[in-house]
């Protein structure tokens, strides 16, 4: 087992190092891949972007990528990935022989295990999403009869995802963050839950008390599970010391990374969701009344992308840990809410007032 886990390491080494010394030119495109594929982007673009044009993908995007990365976390622990920047210089696979060089870059030290890739598998399940969507709006644009033009775009909108999803997967592997065989399961764990999300209704008309209790239900099931492995003796903030170890540059190594401050964002976007779907600004004002002309949706998305992008830079210390994690959460429930329910809310009553006034 061990001889053939040192084998798939070092043949994902051999391609990282093969992608660093012949793509070298296109360090910055796999840096920029591997940030968009970030679900920070999915939280703060995406989300208010399909929300004012279609509620329900939007809502989807964020179950999928809250469970899917909820998933992920716990994959990772039972995994126990390596990953590629720290395992070459640990392992005694090459004896004496030098082991091919793998350079690092600010996105390349992250602190938690690397098996499967939670950008993969987060790309993965939210473009799968968006895909989906897509394909359906056009299908109901295109006529009965027109065939070609259903298997045409079908084979458009799924080549766009495959690629996206080769570029995430070069990008991650470039960087040095993960192995080959990490990313390909990350692809195939996000489509795995992104269908199991379609088949799901329930999530449309959950109430607050189905958010809270399933907010709550997933830190519990997380916590106890740590605790328990603990117990148990294993480690499961095993990789932070070697991420601190091998990482070229201790400032390259951010707290944002560990398995916890991911899983206190996902679950206040999710927390965040739920309050701004059952809050009085979206229920009375928004919900079966608002304005749904597209200067209306247009004035919603630019400015909850804008709102969410200054507030975006808003980072919260790391000074304290147990702070870091309250702000955190807090950071990310706010922002559902902002695109949900205070944005719709004010641009409707600037419109309104606007409208009386030219009267």
């Amino acid at each position: 087992m061990d001889a053939g886990m040192d084998w798939l390491h070092s043949s994902g080494v051999d391609a990282i190092h093969y992608l660093q010394t012949h793509y070298r030119n296109s360090q910055q495109w796999f840096l920029f891949v591997s940030n968009v594929a970030d679900l920070r982007n999915t939280f703060f673009v995406l989300f208010p972007l399909w929300f004012h044009l279609r509620e329900k993908v939007a809502v989807r995007l964020i179950w999928v990528a809250v469970i899917g990365d909820w998933i992920n976390l716990v994959l990772k622990w039972v995994l126990f990935g390596q990953r590629p920047y720290w395992w070459v210089h640990e392992t005694q696979y090459y004896g004496n022989t030098s082991a091919p060089l793998v350079e690092q870059f600010p996105v390349t030290c992250e602190t938690g295990p690397g098996s499967p890739s939670g950008h993969a598998m987060g790309a993965a399940g939210v473009y799968y999403v968006m895909v989906s969507a897509l394909l359906g709006i056009l299908l109901k644009e295109i006529q009965a009869s027109s065939l070609v033009k259903k298997w045409c775009a079908r084979g458009l909108l799924w080549t766009v995802f495959c690629g996206v999803q080769l570029c995430v997967c070069l990008s991650r592997v470039f960087l040095a963050a993960h192995f080959p065989h990490q990313v390909i399961t990350g692809v195939i764990s996000g489509i795995l839950v992104a269908e199991a999300f379609s088949r799901i209704e329930w999530i449309y008309s959950a109430s607050l008390k189905k958010y809270i209790i399933t907010t709550l239900f997933l830190f519990s099931f997380t916590l106890g599970f740590y605790l328990l492995l603990k117990v148990l003796g294993m480690d499961l903030l095993w990789t932070l010391e070697k991420a601190k170890r091998w990482c070229v540059r201790p400032e390259w190594v951010h707290m944002d990374t560990t398995p916890f401050a991911s899983l206190l964002r996902n679950l206040g976007t999710l927390f965040g969701l739920g309050l701004a779907l059952n809050s009085p600004l979206y229920l009375e004002k928004c919900h079966g009344k608002r304005d749904e002309s597209t200067p209306f949706r247009l004035a919603c998305i630019v400015a909850s992308v804008v709102l969410l992008h200054g507030f975006d830079s808003f980072r919260p210390s790391t000074q304290i840990e147990g702070l870091y994690y309250l702000l955190s959460f807090c950071k990310s429930a706010i922002v559902p809410l902002t695109s949900v329910a205070i944005v719709p809310y004010g641009v409707s009553n600037l419109l309104t007032s606007t409208g009386k006034k030219l009267a």
